[in-house]
């Protein structure tokens, strides 16, 4: 083959695959797929972020969304004298932090929903039982009312208003949130059915 048509034929080679992969990028811009691979939707209204916070986790450290910024993470709402469906969703959410805790992208935040009773030496105890590293998985604390108003406002996971000292979270569903803040899934703590399609999609967004 002379070099003039090992030239036009590489040429061409090169022109097809730029075509293919502009094609790939316009698909995943406009349908949300990337050469067949669906991405998981984003969920709440457009634009709609986790909001700031800032919380206490069982080892005294001061957690905010800076810690959280980049990553994929699981977030879920429990009391730990709770024993109908806390005891239940914190043992799925074991199964969670055994396949994902080496993954330095990823982190499990646990708020309680009784920052009255759950003080810092409380929540050390209740991770310790559950085998918790704080580096990765984060028993918080804080302000009741910011608790509660990132549970409904920011996580979805609940739909209630804060009606005062008596209002109270009490809710099974965990939300998974991607690096830029957004949440991309819902799931049933106490199902587990949804914690194995809580890992097929965790991992489905590790490679998005």
């Amino acid at each position: 083959m002379s070099r003039k048509a090992i030239f036009y034929t590489s040429f061409f080679v090169l022109l097809s695959i730029g075509f293919m992969a502009y094609a790939g990028l316009l698909i995943k811009e406009s349908t949300g797929k990337f050469l067949g691979g669906e991405k998981l939707p984003v969920l709440g209204p457009p634009g709609h972020t986790v909001q700031g916070f800032n919380f206490t986790d069982q080892d005294s450290n001061r957690v905010t969304q800076d810690n959280v910024k980049g990553k994929i993470y699981v977030a879920e709402y429990f009391f730990t004298t709770c024993t109908n469906i806390c005891p239940v969703m914190n043992k799925n959410m074991e199964k969670i932090y055994a396949k994902y805790k080496d993954k330095p992208n990823f982190m499990i935040l646990s708020h309680t929903s009784d920052p009255d009773y759950d003080s810092i030496p409380v929540l050390k105890a209740y991770a310790e039982k559950h085998g918790a590293d704080p580096k990765n998985w984060h028993f918080l604390t804080g302000d009741k009312l910011q608790l509660y108003k990132l549970a409904r406002e920011s996580y979805l996971v609940d739909d209630g208003k804060f009606t005062g000292e008596d209002d109270f979270v009490h809710t099974q569903w965990f939300a998974l949130v991607d690096g830029e803040g957004q949440i991309r899934g819902l799931y049933e703590g106490t199902k587990a059915k949804d914690i194995d399609k809580l890992i097929t999609d965790i991992d489905r967004l590790m490679q998005e």
